[in-house]
């Protein structure tokens, strides 16, 4: 990548083979040590951290930690259809922004002028958050909260496929385990968990250095906190610039399938590689499913590809993304580059 990438946009820069090994053996083990990574992609650990922090500074790629989204003891997420006033969406997209329980939104045509994901604690909290958002800002006109009971795939998987299989593999092997948490101390946030979240949420490669002089807190005590946290309620993710990952094109679908065919069709989703995300949600679709193409045709022949492998499937509205604003906490420009971070929270604060 040339030095002057935080003066281009994203389309006119080039990620080079060491780049993109770097960014997908993150995709795998957002933390893996640098003297890993350096080994397997066969240069000097400095070299492969150097990348890294070059993409990072210039706004093209990202860690970022987030509460567990498959576990809604952990957090409940509901993602909201909002219609605003004409040509209200980007000041109400902006105003959400501001907000820690809002980690993504986008701007979309079709039957609906945003779609946004709040992160809530309880039924009760997601409610009370939504109302008391939508009422404080200007230029809403109306609202469609679809409350995600489950998670059966998630933007974190998404892989580059830059390293071959060995590679992968040698990444893969020092992942840490993780696991459900297992009784509600686990689930419970304190102080340092909530700060931990914080601090993981704008860098999710932060050392352990650097987050003992940001919480005051021995590095023991920081060791073991992180490490249980990551294995119980918090998730890592390696993001890319959208522009410079091949995909420069974002659509959401809302569909259904019958009840019983629904662990049938996630599975199959989670194999597609267009699929970033896709929710199981309560509502009149059971389905959101978040995509990623090359071209603006793409949105039909995907749809159309869909129901030729997942007969069952109803694709009963559809929106293309205009931009997205925000992601996972993330600001993003014009060209998907990270310009700011709004710090996730506990969603049991």
């Amino acid at each position: 990548m040339q030095d002057s990438a935080a003066g281009q946009a994203p389309e006119t820069v080039r990620l080079d083979e060491l780049d993109r090994g770097v960014v997908h053996a993150l995709q795998i083990h957002p933390r893996a040590p640098w003297k890993l990574v350096g080994e397997v992609l066969g240069v000097d650990p400095v070299t492969a951290a150097r990348r890294w922090h070059r993409l990072e500074e210039a706004g093209l790629a990202w860690v970022t930690a987030y509460p567990r989204l498959s576990d809604s003891r952990v957090v409940v997420t509901g993602i909201v259809e909002v219609d605003t006033e004409p040509g209200a969406a980007e000041d109400v997209a902006r105003a959400f922004a501001k907000d820690p329980a809002v980690p993504n939104i986008k701007l979309t045509a079709g039957g609906r002028d945003l779609v946004a994901a709040v992160q809530a604690r309880s039924l009760d909290e997601l409610a009370r958050l939504t109302t008391s958002l939508f009422r404080s800002t200007p230029g809403v006109r109306a609202t469609r909260t679809h409350v995600s009971t489950g998670v059966a795939t998630e933007g974190s998987r998404w892989r580059l496929r830059s390293l071959d299989d060995v590679q992968s593999a040698r990444i893969e092997a020092s992942v840490p385990p993780v696991s459900r948490p297992a009784s509600p101390t686990q689930i419970r946030w304190d102080d340092l968990d909530i700060r931990l979240l914080e601090l993981l949420s704008v860098d999710g490669r932060m050392s352990l250095r650097d987050l003992t002089a940001a919480t005051g807190t021995s590095q023991t005590t920081l060791r073991r906190r992180v490490q249980s946290l990551l294995s119980t309620r918090l998730s890592l993710r390696c993001d890319l610039a959208r522009p410079l990952s091949g995909w420069p094109l974002s659509a959401v679908y809302f569909a259904s399938v019958p009840g019983q065919y629904v662990e049938q069709t996630t599975r199959v989703l989670a194999g597609v590689r267009e699929v970033r995300s896709c929710a199981i949600t309560a509502g009149p679709y059971n389905l959101v499913i978040d995509v990623w193409l090359r071209e603006l045709r793409d949105v039909h022949a995907f749809e159309a590809h869909l129901s030729g492998r997942i007969p069952h499937l109803t694709v009963a509205d559809r929106s293309v993304v205009l931009r997205t604003l925000k992601h996972m906490g993330r600001l993003l420009d014009r060209d998907g580059r990270c310009v700011g971070v709004v710090p996730l929270r506990s969603p049991h604060l």
